[in-house]
């Protein structure tokens, strides 16, 4: 087996070929894979069929897997696999409302969040669709020193669903909001891997900025968030049935888009792979 790597961007998302992820791979490509994430950010594997066993020993090349965090949206027989389907979604004035629309990292109000989060689609729409992600690697380098210096040693609250999200998250009953953890992040994280810095954003969860007034903060972090999700960071990725692509949620901001019919169906598996505490990058 010999991995081919075709860049999508300089340093940012890659497709990957050479590689059947329905068989087991060697320690050395392990490594490779996992190397090529941390570079890359968001990696491309096309044309694999996967069932969900085989999904989850792909996504498990990088490392272990985590529980989803919405029990209602998984495969009965195997819970650690959620799925992202067309059925699972409310209509408003006939328009699907998706999960993961307006940019975002999965799972930022967990004390460990994920390392990583792949999908594997099994049916797709003919148009629309596709998944938006931003480098917030480049987004932060490219802060003038003052900004830069302004966001050294500030944190913010993730919760389940911030009191000025720009979106909806799933309703949850008291009882599954008490399951629901929060934690402090910092905006600027030094990535587990590398060390290299990365702006750590949410909007739809992050309860202001620790130690600023609470629309100074939302303001700031509004502003980063406008910086970030800029269309000079953007990888693009229009889906194909047979698809895997995992992407690092230390590096990367994505959203999902309900441009499609509701008509059609979308049916995607969803794993996630554990992370660990964050670090702030700015002492």
């Amino acid at each position: 087996m010999r991995l081919i790597v075709t860049p999508i961007r300089s340093e940012f998302g890659a497709e990957i070929s050479g590689i059947n992820l329905s068989a087991p791979v060697s320690d050395e490509i392990k490594r490779s894979l996992n190397h090529l994430l941390a570079q890359y950010a968001v990696l491309v594997f096309r044309d694999q069929s996967l069932s969900p066993p085989q999904f989850m020993a792909a996504a498990e090349i990088f490392g272990e897997l985590m529980d989803q965090q919405l029990k209602k949206y998984v495969l009965p027989d195997y819970p650690m696999v959620g799925c992202n389907s067309t059925d699972d979604l409310p209509r408003k004035n006939g328009k699907l409302q998706v999960r993961g629309e307006n940019y975002h990292t999965d799972h930022s109000n967990e004390r460990c969040p994920p390392k990583a989060t792949t999908l594997h689609a099994l049916l797709i729409p003919p148009t629309g669709g596709d998944t938006q992600f931003v480098d917030v690697r480049q987004a932060y380098d490219d802060l003038p020193a003052e900004m830069k210096e302004k966001l050294k040693g500030l944190h913010s609250l993730h919760v389940h669903q911030s009191s000025r999200s720009p979106r909806e998250l799933t309703k949850l009953s008291s009882e599954e909001l008490a399951k629901i953890p929060s934690a402090l992040q910092p905006i600027v994280i030094r990535h587990p891997g590398n060390n290299r810095p990365a702006l750590y954003l949410n909007t739809g969860r992050m309860e202001g900025i620790e130690g600023m007034e609470p629309d100074e903060g939302y303001v700031l972090i509004q502003s980063l968030y406008e910086h970030a999700t800029d269309a000079r960071y953007e990888y693009r990725h229009k889906w194909r049935a047979g698809d895997m692509v995992i992407w690092d949620n230390q590096a990367v901001m994505h959203q999902a888009n309900a441009d499609y019919d509701p008509e059609q169906k979308r049916f995607l598996y969803r794993l996630m792979i554990k992370g660990v505490a964050l670090s702030p990058a700015l002492a």
